[in-house]
């Protein structure tokens, strides 16, 4: 059967399209919501997957072991080198929820055991153990709850942004679970906002998650390096070409960790003089659609004209920022509310 589909595919949509494809064996078979056997059971069916995608053509990509919370990766590299299986990428899932807090307590308690930045101690153990393999997570969130409010406020935007910033050169590919709350797994309710995992709500509004990715989107390809350090504040600066420099900053800790608003100073050393700075916010006050809905009191149907002004009042918008230029420096300070995220670009006065 899978011979017969992949090489269906290969013949509709040509073997140059397949060959950019990858090919993910089954879905969490470490949890019994998904797979009934053994490990050797799933390892049994992995073998008999790859060798058949193999037969069509051997450059298709293939990996495993797809898992919940990081598991059998490193059982399932060791499998594949002892039985010469071919082994393309390796695949899994995580949540900051995942191991943490007691069976049965709420989403708030489980984030609240859990540790800062414990999403990259997780993408760091399972780079380790892929041996050089491309690492793909094809499951993740700021919770793994389908109903978590936090999913649509601007927590999750910080959270996503720190966390995608710090997964950098660890994974080769990082998808985020979902991108819109139209997401039938769980069913989805008729309430506009209520916590579903995805970038959009069902009526399509991008909420703070979604803008996130836009800020992350339009980013450089240059990461420069950063002194200092903070126990919620975390900056990154990247250059897109020689007249453009963007410094991201969140701040974020997790639920019932302490967090406050916080003034951070910049200083851009070894700059030429600046033409003009902006900043893009997302924060209580910024790019917070739900705020919005709330302040209408909430109502469950919304009207064309109501989804027309929350799309508007998620979108980013653009405000000057004052730097000062001395010293070959660039320097400016940023307000940064709990759980936001700021976009500070730079344009320098270069020929």
């Amino acid at each position: 059967m899978i011979t017969k589909i992949v090489s269906h595919w290969v013949e509709r949509y040509g073997i140059e399209e397949v060959r950019q494809w990858f090919f993910e064996v089954w879905n969490e078979p470490n949890l019994k919501d998904f797979w009934d056997g053994t490990q050797d059971d799933y390892f049994k069916l992995y073998r008999f997957t790859v060798e058949a995608i193999k037969k069509v053509d051997k450059s298709l990509r293939v990996g495993g072991p797809a898992t919940a919370k990081n598991e059998w990766v490193a059982d399932f590299v060791e499998f594949c080198e002892k039985n010469d299986l071919p082994a393309d990428f390796v695949s899994t899932h995580h949540y900051p929820t995942d191991a943490f807090g007691e069976i049965g307590t709420d989403t708030v308690e489980q984030l609240a055991a859990g540790r800062r930045s414990i999403m990259r101690e997780d993408a760091q153990d399972v780079f380790r153990q892929a041996k050089g393999k491309p690492v793909y997570y094809t499951e993740w969130n700021a919770s793994s709850n389908p109903r978590d409010e936090l999913h649509d406020e601007p927590y999750a935007a910080a959270f996503i942004t720190k966390t995608i910033m710090e997964a950098n050169t660890l994974v080769a590919g990082y998808s985020f679970w979902t991108f819109t709350d139209i997401f039938e797994e769980n069913y989805f309710p008729s309430m506009p906002f209520h916590g579903g995992f995805g970038l959009q709500n069902i009526h399509g509004i991008p909420k703070p998650t979604y803008r996130a990715f836009e800020l992350l989107h339009h980013l450089g390809d240059e990461l420069l390096i950063v002194d200092g350090l903070h126990p919620t504040v975390d900056a990154w600066v990247i250059k897109k070409d020689k007249n453009l420099l963007t410094v991201l900053l969140t701040n974020h800790a997790l639920p019932k960790h302490p967090i406050s608003a916080e003034t951070v100073k910049i200083k851009l050393d070894n700059a030429p003089n600046y033409s003009s700075a902006v900043v893009k916010r997302i924060d209580d006050a910024h790019a917070n659609p739900k705020k919005i809905w709330q302040e209408m009191n909430k109502p469950e149907y919304l009207s064309a004209s109501e989804v027309e002004h929350l799309t508007e009042a998620s979108r980013l918008t653009e405000e000057p920022i004052e730097c000062q230029y001395n010293d070959s420096a660039v320097s400016f300070e940023i307000d940064l509310p709990p759980h936001s995220v700021a976009a500070v670009t730079v344009k320098f006065s270069v020929d």
